[in-house]
């Protein structure tokens, strides 16, 4: 990490079909190496996919189901002395945003469904409903946050 200058934020265009900065982000993760139009038809695959399931707006069931996986505090490992503590830290926006798409996508990778487009719907329609693995990790989190809390005096 450059201890001179913070990296620059880049620009990302809204999504062609919804209009939707999150969405484009979102496929950007989705994204291997290089392959937009592959990522993008999955996205779009799995959002009609949970408008068909559930019968309601695709956009604001994702939109709810990333609010539901955004984790509030993390644990960050903090030396004093000699020994390691896991500091329990409130978590920027941004990265609330960045951790939520993370563990989306790594939680339908593990899917056992036939293919991406079917793993990324189930798995957003479960976070939408408050379960699945992602929320998971979410409440994992938090329970490790809430364990920690004696060391929250050590925060910088």
């Amino acid at each position: 990490m450059s201890r001179r200058h913070s990296a620059q934020k880049r620009e990302v265009h809204p999504d062609p079909k919804f209009g939707d900065l999150v969405i484009t982000k979102f496929m950007n993760a989705v994204m291997r190496d290089g392959k937009k139009s592959a990522a993008e038809n999955i996205v779009y695959g799995a959002l009609t996919m949970m408008e068909d399931k559930a019968k309601s707006d695709p956009v604001q069931m994702f939109h709810q189901a990333l609010e539901n996986v955004m984790p509030a505090v993390e644990v960050r490992s903090r030396r004093v002395g000699g020994a390691t503590y896991q500091v329990p830290v409130e978590v920027r926006s941004e990265r609330r945003q960045a951790l939520a798409i993370r563990w989306l996508i790594i939680a339908a990778r593990k899917r056992n469904e036939n293919t991406m487009i079917q793993r990324l719907s189930g798995e957003l329609l479960d976070a939408a409903n408050n379960r699945g693995t992602a929320v998971k990790k979410r409440e994992d989190t938090h329970k490790m946050a809430e364990a920690n809390r004696a060391f929250s005096h050590y925060r910088w």
